[in-house]
């Protein structure tokens, strides 16, 4: 399974980014993708996430209202929607692919992870 993200920069705070996310080789037992994001010193955070051919998606209040997970069908890249951007949101972002065991804004169903695209907000 291959993730790679894209997408990333530097923003000022109020601007809008799009991360995306190719996803590639998966089994069928990946059902599910996420967005997560660390910034230094903190741990790693879910923020979104939906099962791989959409339905509904589940957000961390932070990014509720601002972020917006998307796909358009299972072979289509993963993409993230992020408006009204704010200093708080800066972090390194991943997105992830797994499949059960427990929710899907935790790390626990996630088994495949990409490396990840910066995001600055200034």
């Amino acid at each position: 399974v291959q993730l790679v993200e894209s997408g990333g920069g530097s923003m000022q705070a109020g601007g809008s980014l799009r991360l995306s996310c190719v996803v590639s080789g998966f089994p069928y037992t990946v059902y599910r993708v996420g967005w997560f994001r660390q910034a230094p010193g903190k741990t790693r955070e879910g923020i979104a996430c939906q099962n791989l051919r959409g339905g509904r998606a589940y957000y961390a209040t932070s990014v509720m209202g601002r972020f917006t997970i998307s796909q358009d069908s299972a072979d289509s890249p993963l993409y993230l929607q992020m408006n009204a951007l704010e200093s708080d949101d800066s972090a390194m972002y991943y997105c992830a692919a797994g499949g059960s065991g427990g929710s899907c804004l935790t790390s626990q169903p996630y088994a495949y992870w990409g490396q990840g695209t910066q995001v600055t907000v200034s």
